[in-house]
Order: C-alpha cells, then sequence, then structure tokens
C-alpha cells in the first residue's frame, strides 16, 4: 500500500509519510484505540483467520500448485460466510487478483497464486487476511516444502524468531522502534549477512486493512516516537532475505516483489493487540509453530 493513503500492502518505506508528534494524526490516535468491545471483534475475526490457517496447513505439500491453495482458502472462507481481504484489494496498478499471497522461495511478499507447483526444497510462505463481520485478522506463514538445504532452513528460522523476539520486545507504551531494534539486532548478532527488509513494513488493522500506526522491522525517527498504547492493533511482519536486503516489484503485474540477487526470503506475521497489561497474539494457531520451535 502507498503508506500516505494506505492502498497498497506492507507499506512501502520509502513512501512513508512521517507522523510526527503533535500531528493531527497523534491528535486524533484515539481514532486507533479499540474499546473492550471492539477489542472482541478483532478477536474473533482474527480467530478464524487462525483456522483458516491451520486449514491450509496439510495441504502445503510437494505437488501441490499455489492456485490450488488459493482455491481451498477462497471457499473454506466464504463457506463461514466470510470474506478474504486480499481479493480485489487495490494495487498501483491492479487489483490483486486472488484471496492470499504465496510467496515462493525469492519472492518476498504479494506472491501471487497460479501454476506453480511446489516442489521439494521450496520454502513457501502463505499470508492470509479475513474480513469477520467488518474487522480484519491477518497473520502469514513460511513452510518448508519437504527436505530444504540449510541456508533455507536458516533464513526460515531466523524470521521466525525475530518475529517471536519482536513480540517479546514490546509493552504498554513502549516506542514501537523497540520491534526493530530486537529484530536488527537478532540478525546482526546470529545470522550476519541476511538481509531485514526495510522498503516494507507492518501496519495498524481493525476495521481497515491498514492503518496508523506504520510498524518498520528496522528502527527509524518515526517509531522511536510514536508509542504502542493500550488499545492498539497492529502487525509485525518480518521479512528476512537470505542476502541483500533490497528487493524489486514485477512491473508486470504490480505485486510480485523479489530479492534483486535471487536469494531466497521467508517472512512470519502476526496480528497482535497492545492491552493494558501487555501484548496479545491474536492470530495464535491451534497446529502452527509456536514460539520457539526449531525447524528441522
Amino acid at each position: 500500500m502507498e503508506v500516505s493513503d494506505f492502498v497498497k500492502w506492507l507499506v512501502p518505506f520509502h513512501l512513508v509519510q512521517f507522523t510526527w508528534v503533535g500531528s493531527p494524526l497523534i491528535r486524533r490516535r484515539s481514532r486507533y484505540l479499540l474499546t473492550e468491545t471492539q477489542r472482541e471483534k478483532m478477536r474473533v475475526a482474527c480467530r478464524f483467520n487462525a483456522d483458516v490457517m491451520d486449514f491450509i496447513r496439510p495441504h502445503v505439500q510437494p505437488g501441490v500448485t499455489t492456485g490450488k491453495l488459493d482455491e481451498l482458502i477462497h471457499d473454506y472462507t466464504l463457506d463461514h460466510g466470510h470474506t478474504p481481504a486480499c481479493l480485489g484489494y487495490p494495487g498501483d496498478k491492479f487489483p490483486f487478483p486472488n484471496s492470499c499471497c504465496i510467496s515462493v522461495n525469492d519472492i518476498i511478499c504479494h506472491g501471487i497464486p497460479g501454476d506453480y507447483e511446489l516442489r521439494p526444497g521450496d520454502i513457501a510462505n502463505v499470508d492470509l487476511t479475513s474480513i469477520v463481520d467488518g474487522w480484519h485478522g491477518d497473520q502469514s506463514e513460511t513452510f518448508l516444502i519437504g527436505m530444504v538445504d540449510a541456508h533455507v532452513r536458516d533464513v526460515t528460522q531466523c524470521a521466525f524468531d525475530s518475529l517471536y523476539l519482536a513480540i517479546e520486545a514490546i509493552h504498554p507504551d513502549c516506542p514501537i522502534s523497540n520491534i526493530g531494534e530486537a529484530i536488527v539486532e537478532h540478525v546482526a548478532q546470529h545470522y550476519p549477512g541476511f538481509g531485514v527488509v526495510d522498503k516494507y513494513i507492518g501496519h495498524g488493522i481493525g476495521q481497515r486493512f491498514h492503518q496508523p500506526p506504520n510498524i518498520p522491522h528496522v528502527p527509524n525517527r518515526q517509531s522511536r516516537q510514536e508509542r504502542l498504547a493500550p488499545g492498539m492493533c497492529f502487525t509485525i511482519e518480518p521479512m528476512i532475505n537470505g542476502g541483500t536486503s533490497d528487493t524489486k516489484c514485477d512491473r508486470s503485474d504490480g505485486w510480485t516483489v523479489r530479492t534483486t540477487d535471487g536469494a531466497v526470503s521467508a517472512q512470519f506475521e502476526h496480528t497482535l493487540l497492545m492491552t493494558e497489561t501487555g501484548v496479545e497474539i491474536m492470530t495464535r494457531t491451534q497446529t502452527g509453530p509456536q514460539a520457539g520451535h526449531t525447524f528441522q
């Protein structure tokens, strides 16, 4: 989404319009602080979205096409009376044509499902967003397809651990920069040579798919000034590349974002609620990997 009006997802960082303390947006921040009734509506939406992820998990196997996975997700969502938020989502050139994003290997995000058949050694990120009674649940998970090599597994592990370290680093009224600082420190210490994507970031979420606050995965001046107040709902979704952090968007479809050097990329995402006592993971699955998981 172009950050200026939130019409393109996983905000391109260079398009972020910074929001400083004292701006009209900060003074209207209460618009984005959920009441208890609204929080419960978000919980319902996020629980369903997690159910969709658990539903699709056993189908993400060698031999299945990404288009078939999208079809299954689409039908499951509609069969339960809800709406896939990705389908028809507006972009710079074209609306998004499918009900989810599936990004394979060197695709960082916004992968368009199609005829590609998953093969042993691949990794595939499945990014789901559901609309339930007007509220959005959003998450993604990277799957190992069969046996993968050590480098691919390390990229996936790094992205997974980065998400949970970022979650552990935040608390009520903390700077948003705690998120990026935890991720950058972890990657630099344990995975030198990997890149943390800074051009695409997380976002606030609620009745709108994308809204303030911006959630960068690399700290910057804006994120050091803005804070995570109780009632804020947002995503953390670090994208880790197995090489440079540089990205390129496919001009032919206006969506598919790849690594510039062809290295693999992995991502994990949760929707989170900051409460008065701490952070709540709203899209926690029943059968997926939990904090501390080691990929084999």
